[in-house]
Parts: structure tokens; sequence; C-alpha cells
């Protein structure tokens, strides 16, 4: 916990961090933005003062207020990001799981599009020293590295982090500072006038208004990271980090300024800032500052996938933890998928200029997402109605203009983003569904009733003895219940003598962090059921932790688990263990709906490709028996009734 409070405190190096972690990707959108508010218009007066005063009170209303002040309250123990906000409001209101899916594929379609428009973006400066480059394959290079090095964490290159982004953005700030001096009026641009001139008079607006957003998109990366920096330093932070935008932003303003009436063609503003002696060294730092943005990504993907598989949303797959750094870690089947998929953007638009196009949309949705599930947690947290009105009211506005805007770039490349998006809500939403219906039609029954039962297939010497210690997982809430498949494995299916048998039961719970757990004896010695609450965010090895629970059971004369056979209870030798998994089958015989079918059919499917449920819960293979469950919903009324036949011929006695 002390360590949980330390983070949280104001200090130059959390500052430090957070300049590091969280804002690599709004910290690299001056490399594009401007590019891409003027297009291929000529530049003029009215784009420059419209598009400076949109990109300020965008940052202003939806990075500053919104995510800096408003919703970095919603923590969840520290921790933020969609599927914390989701776990604070989730038991009052659990429909928000729509949401929060929507809001976490969208987040993941983003971190697809993030890395290969920002290091395009940096890595096309080389346009300027060698003309004519190809820039792709140097692209895909420093990719490929950057999904390689993953494996190994990011620990060791995240101590250099904040110190490469302090540089980025002083570097940022001095070289507008450069240009402000020479025309100081570009300052004016912050009065809001000349943003709403720029909406209401540009034919064009929406299409521009598409390209302001992007100067915001990483704003929901502040929220996702709280739990690596805290509030406090990121507030301290993004004081500093917004005044090193704005102020690049308007050098590039009167860089435009000196060039009204042209087209920009190839020309790139922020590099033009550059002297040509500093182009050099400007473009490795623009590099190294791309790279680290699509690090920041590509981690937030990591965690959205680990909170995701233990809110039950997502397909059990391996998740690897590379460093003892609290957060840190590393999922192999989403480290490739993020590779292949920005391979294909790479090889799809090739150039920043046109993924541009396929950049925003996702990210507003995620936006607009938040905006619905911090509202919610506003009124879980007693706020008054007129307040959650008026965020909402704004909010919403802004972000559904902002949407509209970015819905005129589906044609140029949005449809990419969409489907994605549409690929992995898919995932989502078969995965939890079919979860629903499995639940629909398990059946539990009262324990209690085979209490004596379970006493004496314990003691029947004439049953040969299966395990020691026999473990099965429920799922049921309650410890007066089990289902009745658990019971039928035991008493039927080949019926399994134990000396204990052992229930488990998982919980995970709204906190991040929380590692609790009860017992309860249900039969002294005979029937123990175990049940552990952890918090979304902690790692479920489930071998692990119950034979700790199972140490301290001992410790404290709670249990024996010394064998029964005599010859190795003579020599004090402990009982064998024996995992049982019940995996569902989906039966032949019965009659499921056409809709839910199809989801159990997709959920099947998916489930091969997953990790199976003994290494999802890290069992050890070699303990684990898995037994194949029908899941029986109901047999088909339209069977025609069997009619016998009656022979003549009588039994014989």
């Amino acid at each position: 916990m002390s360590n949980h409070k330390h983070i949280h405190k104001l200090s130059a190096a959390g500052v430090l961090i957070s300049l590091g972690i969280i804002y690599g990707d709004i910290g690299t959108s001056p490399l594009y933005v401007f590019q891409a508010i003027i297009g291929s218009r000529p530049v003029t007066s009215d784009l420059i003062f419209g598009g400076l005063s949109c990109i300020f009170w965008t940052l202003t209303f939806q990075t500053t207020i919104k995510y800096v002040i408003i919703t970095l309250r919603a923590d969840n123990r520290g921790e933020g990001g969609i599927f914390s906000l989701f776990s604070l409001v989730r038991r009052k209101f659990p429909w928000l799981i729509v949401p929060a899916m929507v809001g976490g594929c969208a987040l993941l379609a983003d971190g697809i599009i993030t890395p290969p428009i920002t290091v395009s973006s940096a890595i096309e400066g080389l346009e300027i020293l060698y003309p004519g480059l190809d820039t792709v394959p140097i692209v895909i290079a420093i990719l490929t590295v950057l999904f390689i090095i993953q494996q190994f964490g990011s620990s060791l290159v995240g101590k250099a982090f904040g110190p490469i982004m302090f540089i980025w953005f002083t570097m940022m700030a001095v070289l507008g500072i450069n240009y402000i001096v020479e025309y100081p009026q570009i300052l004016q641009a912050i009065n809001p006038y000349y943003a709403v001139k720029l909406i209401i008079a540009n034919p064009d607006s929406l299409i521009i208004l598409g390209a302001v957003f992007l100067c915001t998109t990483g704003a929901e990366a502040l929220y996702s990271d709280l739990g690596h920096c805290g509030r406090s330093n990121i507030r301290s932070s993004w004081i500093y980090v917004k005044i090193c935008l704005i102020l690049n932003y308007m050098g590039q303003g009167v860089w435009l300024h000196q060039h009204e009436g042209t087209v920009l063609d190839n020309a790139k503003p922020f590099f033009s800032l550059m002297p040509d002696w500093f182009l050099p060294t400007g473009l490795g730092v623009a590099t190294a500052a791309a790279i680290i943005a699509s690090q920041a990504l590509i981690s937030g993907s990591f965690t959205l996938i680990s909170e995701a598989v233990r809110l039950n949303l997502w397909p059990k797959v391996k998740i690897n933890y590379p460093s003892e750094q609290k957060g840190q870690l590393y999922v192999p089947s989403i480290n490739w998928l993020l590779w292949a998929g920005c391979l294909v953007v790479v090889f799809i638009f090739r150039e920043s200029s046109k993924m541009e196009a396929a950049y925003g949309l996702s990210i507003t949705i995620t936006m607009l997402m938040t905006t619905v599930l911090v509202s919610f947690y506003l009124k879980r947290k007693k706020f008054p109605t007129y307040m959650i009105l008026l965020f909402v009211g704004i909010y919403g506005a802004i972000e559904v203009t902002f949407l509209s805007a970015n819905l005129t770039k589906i044609h140029h490349g949005g449809w990419f983003t969409i489907l994605l998006g549409s690929v992995l809500f898919s995932v989502m939403w078969a995965w939890s569904s079919a979860r629903r219906i499995k639940n629909r039609y398990l059946r539990f029954i009262e324990v209690e009733e085979y209490y004596q039962l379970v006493s004496e297939l314990s003691e029947d010497e004439s049953v040969p003895k299966y395990a020691s210690q026999l473990v099965y997982l429920t799922s049921s809430n309650f410890k007066s219940e089990v289902e009745s498949k658990i019971l039928y494995s035991i008493l039927q299916k080949q019926p399994k003598r134990a000396d204990v048998y052992w229930l488990v039961h998982v919980d995970v719970m709204d906190e991040p962090y929380t590692r609790d757990y009860e017992v309860h004896f249900l039969i002294p010695n005979k029937l123990i059921r175990i049940d552990f609450k952890l918090g979304f965010r902690v790692e479920q090895q489930i071998n692990v932790l119950f034979r700790m629970v199972v140490s301290d059971l001992i410790k404290n004369d709670e249990v024996d688990i010394t064998s029964r056979y005599p010859s190795l209870n003579k020599h004090k030798i402990v009982g064998d263990f024996r995992f049982v998994v019940l995996e569902k089958v989906l039966s032949r015989s019965n009659t499921l709906k056409f809709v839910d079918r199809f989801i159990m059919g997709f959920y099947f499917i998916l489930k091969k490709l997953s990790l199976s449920e003994e290494r999802g819960f890290g069992l050890d293979s070699s303990f684990v028996t898995i037994e194949r469950v029908p899941l029986l919903v109901s047999a088909p009324d339209n069977i025609e009734p069997l009619k016998r036949i009656k022979s003549n011929q009588a039994p014989k006695n």
C-alpha cells in the first residue's frame, strides 16, 4: 500500500516518469495536425488563425477540463482506464458493459493505427534531407524492432523515456518561440472568435474539424495510465506539456503565415521550423518520441486485454510478466496481432497524410463512451443532477460534432478502423454473451443434501481412491450451492473417492489489487470451500494461490493433508492433489435459439484458439483431469414417441 501512495505523491521523478509514459501520443501530434488541417488547400489567414483557435480550445475543453480535471477523479484505487471506470459502476449499472466494450475495442483499434502514423510522420522528415526517399521500409523496420523488444519488458528502455520526452517538449517550445518572436500577433489566435468563424464560414469545416481532433487523440492515455503515474504528477506535468504544444502550434502558424497563398504539397510545417543545421538532430529526437508514443499505446493495449480477460470479456490468453515493475506485462498474442495490424496499415496507406484519414475515428468513439461512463460515475457519487446534465450536454455535443467530422473520413480510410473495431467487438460480445447463455442453463443444487453421501463415499474403501485431495473449480457465488455437474462427476461419472474434496471459487472484485480469501468447512476435513476475492488486475494463478491457502490452513492445524495410505501416513507423506476441470461442450440434443446457437458456435471456435481452462488458471497440467460435460439445454419436443412391440417370448427367470 505504501508503494501505491508513493506513486501518487507529487514528485520531480513522478512528473518526469509521466512525461515519458503518457504524453507520447498527444505529444507527437504537432508532427501531423497542421498538415492535416491545411491539406491540399491554399494557406489562408482564416485557416491559420481558425485552426490555431480550434486546437487551443480543443486541448482546453477536451484534454484539460474533461480528462485532467474531471475524469482523473474517477480513480479505482489509483487505477484508471475504461475497464477500471466500468468496474466502479458495474454493480449499480451492469448494462454499461456495452459502452465499456465499445470503448475498449475502439481503443485497441487506435493502438493499431497510432504507431504507423506517428513513426511515419517522424521518418518522413528524412525526405527534406533525401528527396524521393521511400520511407516505408524504414517505418516497417522500426515497428518490427519495437514489437520484438516487447517481450523483454519496457522497464529498461522506460528509464530513458522521461528525459527524452522532456527534451522533445522543450525542443518543440524553443522551435515555436523562435518563430513567435517574428510575428507575436499570432497569439491572438487564442480568441475563440477565429474558431467560430472558421467553423461557420468554411465549406470544409467538418473535414477541418476532423483534422483538428487529431491534436487531442492521446487524451485517453492520461486516464488509462493513471495507475503508473498518479493524479498529481499527471496534472502538474500537463501544464508544461500544454504550454510546449501551444507554443509549437503557434510557431507553425507563423511559418504558415509567411507562406500564405501557397499550397503545402509535401512541405511539413513541423520540420520546416528547424534550421538546416539542426534538422538531423531534430529528426532523431522526433523519431525517438514517435517510438515512445507507440510503446505507450502498445503497453496500454496489453493492460486493456489483461483486464478484459479477468472481467470475462476476452478469451483467456497467455500473459507474461517480463519484469518486477508493477503493471509491466506482455501478451504475446496481442503483440503479434498489433504488429500485423500495423504492417497492414503501412502497406495500405503508405504515407502519414493518407493514414490521417483512418485516424481519429476510433478514439472519438472511445471518448464518447468514457463520457457515458463518467456521467454514471458522477451519478453514483451523488453529484447534483444539473452538473451531470451540464457535463453530458457539453461533452456530448463536442464529441458528437467531432464524431460527425471524423465520419467524413470513412471513404478515405476510416472504414479500416471501423472494420477493426467491429471484429474486436464481435469477439468481446460473443465471449461475454456465451458466458451468460451458459449460466442460464447451469443447474445449482443445495450441497447440504449431499453431505452424508460425500462423507460415505470418502470412507468407502470398496471404491478405488481417485486422489487424496480432489479440487473442483465452481462458479457458484453461494457456499450453500454447487453445480449439479460437480456432484454428478464425484458421485456418478466414475465415482471419485478422495480424503478431502475442495471447492474453489474465484470472484473478480471491482478494486484492482484485492487479494483476499475465505474458507468454509462444509464437512470438517472432508468438504472444504475456498473463495478467492481477486482484483481485476491480479494474475489468477489458482494453483499457486490454492497451495498458499492450504499451507496457511496446515500451519493453523485446521486441515490435515497427510496421505491416509498406512505406508505413507507412517512417514507423514503429504497426499496427492488432483484438479478436475469440467469443460462444457454443446450437446447435439438441445433446442437453443438460432442466435444463441450462433454465439455458442463462435464461442467454441474462440475457445479452441484461446488458452485451455487449466493453463488459464495457472494449473499444472500433470495434476489436472479434464472432463467434458454437455451443455444440455432441453430435449427437443418434436421427437416422435417410441412404440413398444410386445413379443410372445416371456422373460426367463
